[in-house]
């Protein structure tokens, strides 16, 4: 080739391409943007309840941890949750109070659970959970039991639009 053709001519494409991310392929380190905050992709739980799938994306902020839940029913339906402290026991009740609204049981089971980034060491276990909504089914409880411990989070609907996402690599 000749100079002026390695000057000028076309350049090898890259194999590494950057693959178009979605709710379902977000990676380690990409960002999500969400109500004018960047978050950080550092975690993801895949859960497998019995054949019915949803993933959960742990999202770290500059000051605060989110959790993106995204399921496939018969739409998409994206979830914004972050963890509280809400003092519980079992059996867990049908009903719960927080923060002045009542949210009632709407489904609960056993999923398998496989992870990524800070949520590998979940690989291979399994978490029973309680959802709970609002009257409205605007405000939404998620309980987990993982082996003894009990973690509670509070969210609610979000439009996938409301997500920017920056892919890492």
């Amino acid at each position: 080739m000749s100079i002026l053709g390695k000057l000028f001519g076309k350049k090898k494409e890259s194999s590494n391409a950057i693959e178009e991310r979605n709710m379902f392929n977000l990676e380690m380190d990409d960002i999500v943007t969400f109500d004018l905050e960047d978050y950080k992709v550092v975690g993801k739980i895949n859960y497998n309840d019995h054949g019915f799938k949803w993933h959960a994306y742990q999202l770290q902020g500059t000051h605060k941890t989110l959790w993106l839940s995204v399921e496939m029913d018969d739409e998409l339906n994206l979830g914004m949750y972050e963890k509280i402290k809400l003092p519980l026991q079992e059996p867990i009740p049908k009903q719960l109070e927080y923060n002045g609204t009542t949210y009632y049981l709407d489904e609960s089971g056993t999923a398998n659970v496989s992870g990524v980034g800070r949520s590998e060491n979940l690989s291979g276990t399994t978490c029973n959970y309680f959802d709970y909504m609002d009257d409205e089914e605007e405000k939404f409880l998620s309980v987990e039991k993982w082996v003894s411990e009990l973690e509670v989070s509070t969210g609610y609907t979000i439009e996938e639009f409301e997500l920017k996402i920056i892919a890492s690599k």
